[in-house]
C-alpha cells in the first residue's frame, strides 16, 4: 500500500513539474522574460517578488493587469498590455504564484 501511494506521489510531482516548465515556455513565448526574471529584477518586478506580494485570491486582478496591462505597483515603469487569451494570462499567473520564495 505504501509502495502505491509513494507512486501515486511520485506520478503527481511529475505532472507538476511538467506544468511548472511548460507555464515558463509560456512565459518566454509572450515575451514576458524580456522584462521579468524568476529571481531578479529587470525592468518588472522579480516573479518570485511578485509571487511573495500576492496571493492566490488575488489571481482574477493579477490577470486583468497581464491583460490590460499597469503602472505605479512596482515604480514608474508601466507594463504595457499583453496580447494573451484569459486562459493563458490564468496560467502565467498561476505559474507565477507557484513560485513562492
Amino acid at each position: 500500500m505504501k509502495a502505491i501511494y509513494v507512486a501515486m506521489m511520485a506520478a503527481a510531482g511529475i505532472v507538476m513539474a511538467g506544468q511548472v516548465h511548460a507555464d515558463e515556455a509560456l512565459a518566454k513565448a509572450k515575451n514576458c522574460m524580456s522584462c521579468h526574471a524568476i529571481d531578479k529584477k529587470l525592468v518588472g518586478p522579480a516573479y518570485k517578488d511578485v509571487a511573495a506580494k500576492y496571493k492566490a485570491a488575488d489571481t482574477a486582478k493579477l490577470v486583468e493587469k497581464v491583460k490590460k496591462g499597469g503602472s505605479g505597483v512596482w515604480g514608474p515603469v508601466p507594463m504595457p498590455p499583453n496580447n494573451v487569451t484569459d486562459d493563458e494570462a490564468k496560467k502565467l499567473v498561476t505559474w507565477v504564484l507557484s513560485l513562492k520564495k
